[in-house]
């Protein structure tokens, strides 16, 4: 088992990179394996979420070729050889881990084939409810059992169907749901739409149209027609905002300092953490430099003393990963930050709601808990405590971050889980809590240990 012990560091000046989106690289792993060609994927996620996925393309009868690896996790560039959307029978259950992610979008894209398959992963995502996407496939004609302990929960039996188009109004905002009633949709004869309720990630939009996948778009609702081809390509993931995040609050939340987050995904439907952090007082330059599919630039922040903000319901979905870490920038904040519409924390890796207050409180913050957020009253010190990430990466980074500003050496056990969606997190908070600024101190370079 790892830990994060963090002290108060009193400077932060920096430049440098995030690993791959994670979104991103999951889909890039999926529609490079159903293309007709040759892909080649570049700075692809090394976690193991993101592995998994391309494991699981693998087991589905895709060739992967690694250009390129970080030792100790997995490929950085690689190429995929495409089937051509004729998938191969897998030889045994395949492994999601911890990705919800990835299970839900595989989940899709095995509803419609001609054989049997079955997914399953670790406890964590074994807890996690299904029923929101075995819902809208089966109103497509998918055959899937949930055979989890708890209802509605994985493993994923899922049996050869042939799948008809359907019209889905989703009842909660989620990219997951959306994306794998789209990626179900090119299986189907006919035209599939789903209706999101509020603006949801568009990274499969975008993605498939870099694949020639015609999608359209008529307000809220996205509508494809099965029976398209993705045609290969080459795609270059930027680097994750949600995993800059982390480094965003702890630049902002600290006056004096001055950080740039190069090549880093500027998506708009991402970039709400950058609007929050404005809101609360933070000083920042986001500059474009690629704007043709995945908008890509550089994000340079000044801190200033924060004040506390209201999360916007409309917010919320393109939040849901970052609110652990506005929390800990609401605790440094002056002020009362409201967080509220939710609910959806609480059926992540953990209870995000529930664990985010203990961990907050155990440090000296003023919390309240609601069913669906908190209310956390900023500016009162925080200090060093002993917290349990309880596995759930976005926590025990969270948290890191919020060492950075206690007294005392706050500890955080249970870290290995950051490895499904930040390799290197540990390199780059050791570089940051020594206050070592050179770039060569960030870098993810392929010959880089991994750090524990």
């Amino acid at each position: 088992m790892s830990d994060f012990r963090v002290k108060k560091i009193s400077r932060l000046h920096a430049e440098f990179s995030v690993p791959g989106d994670k979104s991103m690289s999951h889909r890039a792993a999926i529609l490079g394996g159903l293309s007709n060609g040759i892909c080649t994927l570049r700075n692809f996620l090394p976690s193991e979420d993101c592995v998994n996925t391309l494991n699981a393309m693998r087991a589905l009868g895709a060739k992967v070729e690694i250009i390129d690896e970080l030792p100790g996790y997995g490929p950085v560039n690689l190429r995929i050889h495409g089937q051509s959307m004729k998938l191969s029978p897998p030889s045994a259950p395949i492994d999601c881990g911890n990705s919800g992610t990835g299970m839900r979008l595989l989940a899709g894209l095995l509803a419609g084939q001609p054989f049997s398959s079955e997914l399953f992963g670790d406890a964590s995502l074994s807890s996690r409810p299904m029923g929101r996407i075995t819902v809208p496939l089966a109103q497509m004609g998918a055959n899937i059992e949930t055979k989890g302990e708890k209802p509605g929960c994985a493993p994923l039996l899922i049996h050869g169907a042939k799948l008809q188009p359907i019209a889905y109004e989703m009842p909660v905002a989620s990219a997951q749901v959306k994306s794998a009633v789209l990626l179900a949709g090119l299986f189907a004869k006919g035209k599939t739409s789903v209706t999101q309720p509020a603006e949801t990630r568009d990274h499969t939009e975008r993605m498939l149209a870099s694949f020639r996948v015609s999608t359209r778009r008529d307000v809220n609702t996205i509508t494809i027609y099965g029976g398209q081809t993705p045609e290969a390509c080459d795609f270059t993931v930027p680097g994750d905002i949600s995993s800059a995040a982390f480094w965003l609050v702890a630049a902002a939340a600290l006056p004096g300092s001055r950080l740039v987050i190069r090549d880093v995904g500027l998506n708009p439907t991402r970039t709400a953490i950058l609007n929050v952090l404005s809101r609360m007082g933070a000083r920042m330059i986001d500059t474009l430099h690629q704007t043709d599919g995945e908008p890509i630039g550089n994000v340079e922040i000044h801190g200033a003393p924060l004040t506390g903000t209201t999360l916007l319901p409309e917010e919320i979905p393109n939040l849901i990963d970052e609110i652990p870490v506005i929390a800990v920038a609401a605790a440094l904040a002056q002020g009362k930050t409201t967080i509220r519409n939710a609910r959806e924390l609480r059926v992540k890796e953990t209870d995000r709601i529930t664990t985010v207050v203990d961990n907050l409180r155990a440090m000296g913050a003023q919390v309240q808990e609601f069913e669906d957020g908190m209310e956390i009253e900023g500016g009162h010190p925080l200090h060093a405590a002993e917290l349990d990430s309880h596995g759930d990466h976005r926590i025990a980074m969270a948290f890191a971050i919020a060492g950075l500003f206690a007294s005392g050496e706050t500890v955080i056990r249970n870290t290995e889980c950051v490895n499904t969606s930040y390799p290197g997190f540990a390199k780059h908070l050791d570089a940051i809590r020594h206050e070592r600024t050179d770039p060569a101190d960030f870098a993810m370079n392929l010959s880089a240990t991994p750090s524990a």
